[in-house]
């Protein structure tokens, strides 16, 4: 399901949600353990997982970009910085599963924005992908949200 993006004094939120079939503590683990991140986000690196941690995210060119953790609490809130914006995840146990939010805090809508938005929607369908042992075309489901995300914030900023 496509994020949905409002706007309030200036700031920008995209939501996405998604019921998962798996326990928070599974779903947690995709999130927190490094070996778990490097199958849906290689770039990413928790380095000192607590409030006021550090996420290391590797640009592949040799340096690394520091990425401080803004909220913690173990099996249900994990937010750090991303760039001038801040991706959030929430967790809650619901019946059959896990209720998976994510939340990205968007400050200002750039060209790389609906790249960005593909991006962490892609981002959540493999961590069920993984979840649920079945795998998907990364590159492909990529291309067809971008340009979802691109329409849908091309109508939003007019």
């Amino acid at each position: 399901m496509i994020a949905t993006i409002q706007k309030e004094n200036n700031i920008y939120t995209a939501r996405y949600e998604r019921h998962l079939q798996h326990s928070v503590e599974e779903v947690w683990s995709m999130l927190t353990d490094n070996e778990k991140l490097q199958q849906w986000f290689t770039e990413l690196r928790i380095v000192d997982l607590r409030k006021d941690g550090l996420i290391k995210f590797d640009m592949q060119d040799g340096t690394f970009i520091d990425m401080q953790i803004l909220d913690y609490e173990p099996l249900k809130v994990l937010a750090f910085e991303w760039d001038k914006d801040i991706a959030r995840f929430d967790l809650s146990p619901v019946s059959e599963g896990c209720q998976l939010t994510f939340i990205e805090t968007i400050t200002s809508i750039t060209e790389h924005t609906p790249r960005d938005l593909a991006g962490w929607h892609v981002c959540l369908d493999v961590i069920e992908a993984i979840l649920d042992d079945r795998s998907i075309t990364r590159k492909d489901e990529w291309e067809v949200w971008y340009v979802k995300y691109k329409e849908l914030l091309d109508k939003l900023v007019k």
